[in-house]
């Protein structure tokens, strides 16, 4: 099934939103039909907030052309359809974006619970790699190092490489676009950390212990 709802990469408190092209492709209209709709429409859309867009090349263009894509949050999508005739095709999407917005919602509320979860944990952390003396070891770089090790075992990657992939800003705080999922990951291997410096290990004996742990479920 296509993605129909979307979040910012790097904002935990982001705003789901659709866009124009998901619309036209979903209700099987033109897109040009639906940016009309937005431009005729925006005063009333504006209602439910700023109504954002982007410009994407198009694909099939050869001389560069490209496209605005209209960027609506739950309010602006669901009025915007109300726009449109009622065939089956727009009738299943309805039900399906409701789904999809409703889904987005929880999936939000869950990053923020384990977010807010993770927040002393992430105090222990420091205070214990500042007690083992690793920083000193590290040259003032241990906080960065482990944390890093922490998101490889979460995610099987470092936060530099998320960042990349989902498109945030190089100063972005990689938990903030992190899924619940891998962030209850993340949370655990902070606690695993913690636990390994405070009983004296280095960072290599912690390194290998930890990934090894996640081998082993990633395998499970």
């Amino acid at each position: 099934m296509t993605d129909l709802v979307f979040l910012e990469p790097n904002k935990l408190g982001s705003e789901p939103f659709t866009t124009s092209d998901i619309i036209a492709d979903c209700a099987q209209v033109k897109h040009d039909t639906v940016q009309h709709l937005c431009r005729t429409h925006r005063t009333d859309l504006e209602e439910f907030g700023k109504l954002g867009f982007e410009i994407r090349p198009l694909p099939s263009s050869r001389t560069g052309q490209s496209t605005k894509l209209y960027r609506l949050n739950e309010q602006q999508a669901t009025l915007l359809i109300t726009y449109l005739k009622n065939t089956p095709p727009v009738r299943q999407f309805k039900k399906d974006l409701v789904q999809e917005f409703y889904r987005m919602r929880r999936e939000l509320t869950r990053r923020q619970i384990f977010r807010d979860a993770g927040k002393p944990i992430r105090r222990t952390l420091t205070d214990a790699i500042r007690d083992s003396g690793e920083d000193g070891r590290m040259h003032g770089h241990a906080y960065g190092t482990y944390t890093d090790l922490a998101y490889k075992a979460a995610t099987g990657k470092i936060a530099r490489i998320l960042r990349k992939e989902r498109g945030a800003s190089a100063k972005a705080i990689a938990t903030d676009f992190l899924t619940s999922d891998e962030l209850s990951a993340y949370n655990k291997a902070e606690e695993r950390l913690t636990v390994l410096l405070d009983m004296g290990l280095t960072y290599d004996q912690i390194k290998t212990l930890l990934l090894v742990q996640t081998s082993k479920r990633l395998a499970g």
